[in-house]
């Protein structure tokens, strides 16, 4: 493990959608918190087959399943996967040209996110049946479970911390490192009371401290998108699963033919 200080490409990347700024009034910001930001190495531990037609958007662990949120105008689904052999066992297809976004699991229920539509669905995960949906202003990207809220990003440094049944905004952090703010966070995931993210189309993950929005760890997965030779530009790094019973953390990308189990040393 190291400390280094972060590449000026995390703290000012581009996105890919069209940024919008949080809704609602902004409260001044609070002062940044400087924190050094340690380089954390991942193992690969096992690898398998994933469907490489989905384009990843969400990925959670839950009751011993995989389950997978996909993005595409017309065909977006949540669905559960079998982990050994990646095959689909069963889906739900997202209503008219909804764009997935976002997934985790609140109250025994999938809730998923999309792009533009502010609507989050609830899914029975046994049936993948919609059961409910929720409302919520400016664009759905990650989607994570703290215990008590969601934690919604939106392609800003904002991150949105909403009450898991109604929606409503309990508070909200900016996310920094180093003291810059980071933006294009994507796929979220909670480990062990830190939040971890993708950062759209970099091949690394951040480790995020959910009470002050300060980056303290970063790991590189260059190698694992190394490994799978020459992929669409739009292929990349995105889905984070956390096995917390059996301690197994999975990542995978859009349009990867592979799922990787890594171990983070």
């Amino acid at each position: 493990m190291f400390r280094y200080m972060l590449p000026i490409a995390l703290l000012l990347a581009a996105g890919g959608a069209a940024q919008t700024a949080p809704p609602g009034p902004v409260p001044p910001a609070p002062a940044p918190v400087i924190v050094p930001v340690q380089g954390i190495t991942a193992r690969i531990v096992a690898r398998y087959p994933h469907d490489r037609t989905a384009f990843t958007q969400g990925l959670v662990w839950h009751d011993d399943a995989l389950f997978e949120s996909t993005g595409q105008p017309g065909v977006s689904d949540v669905r559960r996967v079998r982990l050994n052999d990646g095959k689909v066992l069963a889906r739900s297809r997202l209503p008219g040209q909804q764009f997935g976004e976002g997934m985790t699991v609140a109250g025994g229920r999938l809730v998923s996110l999309t792009w533009t539509d502010g609507v989050a669905h609830r899914w029975d995960p046994k049936t993948l049946r919609r059961v409910g949906s929720a409302r919520y202003a400016g664009e759905g990207w990650g989607l994570a479970n703290d215990g008590a809220s969601l934690i919604l990003s939106d392609g800003t440094p904002v991150l949105r911390f909403l009450d898991p049944v109604t929606f409503a905004e309990r508070r909200r952090v900016t996310v920094t490192a180093n003291g810059r703010p980071v933006r294009d966070l994507n796929e979220l995931e909670m480990i062990d009371g830190k939040l971890w993210g993708n950062v759209w189309h970099k091949d690394y993950i951040v480790r995020i401290d959910p009470a002050t929005g300060a980056v303290d760890a970063l790991v590189d997965l260059s190698p694992l998108r190394a490994e799978l030779g020459d992929l669409d530009p739009e292929a990349v790094l995105n889905g984070i699963a956390w096995d917390a019973a059996g301690k197994r953390l999975f990542v995978t990308g859009k349009w990867w033919p592979m799922l990787f189990e890594i171990a983070l040393e």
